[in-house]
Parts: structure tokens; C-alpha cells; sequence
């Protein structure tokens, strides 16, 4: 890993840098950090944020882990703009974000870099996760959106089929990830409104808006806990999914995709509140859609929306190809990889919005 080499002085930029945003994060962290001391690409950095944990993981990760570069913005930022303020401090031409309580095999940064090398004119690329405790099953091979604009994790908890291949995914999971540094800030960064959950699929449909193309590399594997820090069905994860789901519809889906799928969504929203009232959990998604329509938080993503849909370089059936169909995919939470076929590549996204704003 690179960091300050015997004289004091910075070594020369590396070609990665991993990101890590630490809230709570407990033992998973210490074991996140190890598995990056054996990868057996070493041309990167760690940037660790800390996002005022009060379990002392993060200081203890810097104590024994001093090349690490160790940010302390003194508030709990939320994931979005935890990894906004270390991309604006990373050295690599190429991110890598990554969650605390995701283990890598060894070669999991060089199968990553190794298809960015294969894929020139790719900027995105996601990992094949594993659920961490029952490794025989996925915990994801990209996310996946609906044709209802209902996002979800592909293969969550199927068996990993023994012909994964390499493909062509909707968008990322921020559990994970590898992106050019420039597009990542060309683009915002992550909306900082989301605070947590659905916005790496906010990102990375604002990357196919942009005529972009994220691929998945199931070579690259890492195990994943998930929500280790704010718990699987929590009011608080319940609540921030509700809500940055609709956002993320609201502000992305393309005017004539809008228009056609708009029941569709109101229905399987309605579905899911549903299930989730059987399930005794109903409140927070119940204040998750009030939220999404408050106009304190609607006439931002509104405004956000005009920019995009001003700018997008996309057609409605190039995002339209790489979505499940199926409107109600969702439940099963199937696998959708396209097969991969280059594009000529688009100009570059020149960098320089603060990630601060928008995320738009």
C-alpha cells in the first residue's frame, strides 16, 4: 500500500485508491484492512473515513495500520458524502469503494484492475459478492432495475451459477466497487441527500444518462456481511430505502419511460408497503414516501432531475435494455447480465463539480 515512504515524503500517486467509510463498524473493519494487506496488486492507497464512531474501530484500524490515510471529518456524514470527501483527497486515477465489512480474496484488486486494462473504453466496473457466512450463496452480481424503476441487488442470496460470466449490469453496488476517479467526480459523486442506501444505484444510473457502461467481473469476489453497522431491517435502513427509492426514480427515469412506468411503480411500492405491513415493519416506509414528497427534499431532486434529463446522452431504449423487464423482478431478485458489446466510448466527463452539491 502506498504512504509516506522512510524520508516523510509521499510516494508517487498510486493507480488505485480504496475508500472505506467506518461508522460502527466494529471487528469488521480490522478484518476488511487485513484482506487488503494480502491482495496481490499493491499499487494502491486506503483512505478510511471516520464517521464519528464511537466505537474507537476506526482509531484503532489507523493505530495499526499507519500507511492507511485517516480522515476525521468530526460528524457522522452519511456513505455518500463519506466517499465524496475521500475521492476528493484520493491520489489513484481509479477508485475503489469499498465497505468495511467486505472481505477481498487476494486477487480480488488485481481481477478489478485487470478488466479495466481488457476494457479501455469501461469506467465502471462491480465485484461478484458473496454472502459472507454462507459462502455458497450471492450477495450480489450487480444491481439490478426494474422496468418498474424498483432497484435490488442481483442474485441476492441464490446460488452463484457455475457459467458467471462477464457482463454488462445496470449499475454497481457501492459495496465494492471500481470507477475512474474523473467520471466519479465529473458526475457529483454521490447525492449527498440519500445520506445512505440506493445511492450508488442513483450514480450509477446517472453513468448510463451519461451513455456510460458498468460491467460486472465475477472474478473479482469478495465476501459481504451487509449492513453490518445499521442492521438489515432497521426503521433507520427501512426508511432511507423507502425514500432514495422513489428519489431515485423521481430523478432519473427518462420522460418517456416516466410516463409509461409510473403505475407500475406506484403499484409495487404499494406491494412492498404491504409486505412490509404483514411483516410489522410498516411505519418507516410509510415515513420514507412522505419524505420522498416533501417539497424540502422533492424540489431539489426536481431541479436535479431538469439538469439531467437536459444533459443525458442516452436514449430511453439504451436504458431500457439493460433493466429486468419483468416489473415485479424484484421479488425474486434474479440475476440480469446482459452480454457485454462495446460502444464507441464517450468524451470524457470533465472533472471539477464539487461533489457537495447536487450529486446531479
Amino acid at each position: 500500500m502506498a504512504g509516506p515512504n522512510g524520508n516523510g515524503k509521499r510516494d508517487p500517486a498510486p493507480l488505485v485508491s480504496v475508500i472505506i467509510v467506518s461508522y460502527q463498524s466494529g471487528p469488521t473493519l480490522a478484518r476488511c484492512l487485513d484482506a487488503l494487506k494480502a491482495q496481490t496488486f499493491t499499487d494502491f492507497e486506503v483512505l478510511l473515513v471516520d464517521n464519528a464512531s464511537t466505537d474507537g474501530a476506526p482509531q484503532r484500524a489507523a493505530a495499526a495500520n499507519p500507511t492507511l490515510r485517516f480522515l476525521q471529518p468530526g460528524a457522522n456524514l452519511g456513505f455518500a458524502a463519506g466517499n465524496n470527501l475521500a475521492a476528493r483527497e484520493a491520489r489513484g486515477r481509479w477508485l475503489v469503494l469499498l465497505n468495511p465489512d467486505a472481505y477481498a480474496q487476494p486477487d480480488w484488486l488485481e481481477a478489478m484492475v485487470a478488466g479495466a486494462a481488457r476494457h479501455p473504453e469501461v469506467r465502471c466496473f462491480t465485484s461478484l459478492q458473496m454472502v459472507a457466512d454462507e459462502p455458497g450463496l450471492m450477495d450480489g452480481a450487480g444491481d439490478v432495475m426494474t422496468s418498474a424503476g424498483i432497484p435490488f441487488r442481483g442474485g441476492y442470496r441464490r446460488r452463484r451459477p457455475s457459467d458467471l460470466l462477464e457482463g454488462e449490469v445496470f449499475s454497481a453496488c457501492g459495496a465494492a466497487t471500481l470507477i475512474d476517479r474523473a467520471l466519479f467526480l465529473g458526475l457529483g459523486g454521490f447525492d449527498e441527500r440519500f445520506f445512505c442506501y440506493c445511492e450508488d444505484v442513483d450514480l450509477g444510473y446517472r453513468l448510463r444518462l451519461a451513455g456510460e457502461t458498468t460491467l460486472l467481473l465475477p472474478t473479482a469476489v469478495v465476501a459481504h456481511v451487509g449492513s453490518a453497522s445499521t442492521g438489515v431491517r432497521s426503521d433507520f435502513s427501512i426508511f432511507h430505502g423507502s425514500r432514495n427509492r422513489i428519489w431515485t426514480f423521481i430523478k432519473n427515469t427518462p420522460p418517456l419511460l416516466l410516463w409509461l412506468t409510473t403505475p407500475l411503480h406506484v403499484l409495487v411500492t404499494a406491494g412492498l408497503l404491504l409486505l412490509h405491513w404483514r411483516r410489522g415493519d410498516a411505519a418507516p416506509v410509510v415515513r420514507g414516501i412522505r419524505a420522498a414528497f416533501e417539497r424540502e427534499g422533492l424540489d431539489p431532486i426536481l431541479a436535479s432531475r431538469r439538469d439531467l434529463q437536459a444533459a443525458r446522452k442516452a436514449r430511453s431504449w439504451d436504458i431500457l435494455r439493460v433493466m429486468a423487464i419483468d416489473p415485479v423482478a424484484f421479488f425474486g431478485r434474479r440475476l440480469v447480465i446482459r452480454r457485454y458489446r462495446p460502444r464507441p466510448s464517450t468524451a470524457p466527463v470533465t472533472p471539477g463539480k464539487d461533489p457537495r452539491s447536487s450529486g446531479a
